[in-house]
């Protein structure tokens, strides 16, 4: 471990930890500890390390704002490479943009608006960059990732490679990126749009996200994706088990797709809350819910 970590300090600026906790890196504030954990400045450090990371077979993860992830409590026996360096953000004037995985989706947002582009202000409040955006299509309201990405360019231990979005094959809370690739980076085509009206639809994307899902404790956001013509959280609820919990973990009194931590709570808490949820809710309904969040690391 230590000859690797010697090894990506010399390729990388930013420094490479050893044993550092995911929780502090996750908005469930709970993980385990990562053996190492990496911040690419650039591109080209981004395919250094998965190269060498390749080279001597270690295991890899990528990492955003940490939404949408339970790490369990063992932790990741392998290097998490942290994207939020990699913020790049070129508007063209076709309508495209080329943006950097790393990119939060809010900032993204922001600037398209200011731009008239349309496309994304449905997605407003999202705490996801555009990487883990493109990976797990997500969405809101009546938009997704799908509805505007052109391609993604995806790293991996041989290179770089370009992916049109329909070898991508997008589709509800998933995609076609391999395990293997990181999305380096996104081409986006928006649509024309008044400035002014979209920035207001932001604001209220943003106010009824706070009024809906403002639970007050550290959470991943939602924790099952919706089976066909069904609202999780409404099954959930209807099964009685809003405000159920185990150990630290609770789901929450305000959004019963949500699971909070109140504090203390460990990913063997909200692994068995999860299972809880839908033993619960098969045996009531004959629906078996599908997690949306990914689950990584060791027991």
């Amino acid at each position: 471990m230590n000859e690797v970590a010697a090894a990506l300090r010399e390729i990388l600026q930013g420094p490479v930890l050893v044993g550092e906790p995911l929780r502090r890196h996750t908005t469930w504030r709970i993980g385990g500890p990562a053996a190492l954990f990496i911040s690419p400045q650039t591109e080209e450090e981004l395919l250094a390390a998965l190269h060498l990371l390749a080279r001597v077979k270690m295991p890899w993860m990528a990492l955003g704002t940490g939404s949408n992830l339970l790490v369990r409590d063992g932790g990741f026996r392998g290097a998490v490479i942290h994207m939020g360096d990699l913020q790049s953000m070129t508007f063209r004037g076709d309508g495209t943009a080329k943006v950097g995985g790393g990119l939060s989706m809010m900032r993204l947002i922001r600037q398209a608006v200011k731009r008239g582009l349309a496309g994304l202000e449905d997605l407003a409040g999202i705490p996801a960059t555009v990487g883990g955006a493109v990976k797990m299509n997500a969405g809101a309201g009546g938009q997704d990732m799908a509805g505007v990405l052109e391609g993604a360019f995806l790293a991996g231990g041989d290179g770089m490679e370009y992916w049109p979005a329909s070898r991508l094959d997008m589709r509800y809370r998933a995609s076609a990126v391999p395990f293997d690739r990181i999305v380096a980076a996104a081409v986006l085509r928006f649509t024309p749009g008044d400035p002014e009206m979209l920035s207001l639809s932001v604001q209220q994307r943003l106010m009824a996200r706070r009024k809906a899902q403002g639970v007050g404790k550290p959470n991943a956001g939602s924790v099952f994706k919706n089976p066909p013509g069904q609202q999780a959280w409404r099954l959930i609820d209807d099964s009685g088990l809003r405000g159920h919990s185990v150990g630290g973990a609770q789901i929450s009194e305000k959004h019963a797709n949500f699971i909070i931590n109140r504090g203390g709570a460990r990913a063997a808490d909200v692994l068995s809350l999860i299972g809880e949820i839908q033993e619960v809710v098969q045996r009531r309904t004959g629906i078996m819910l599908e997690p949306e969040v990914q689950v990584v690391g060791e027991v």
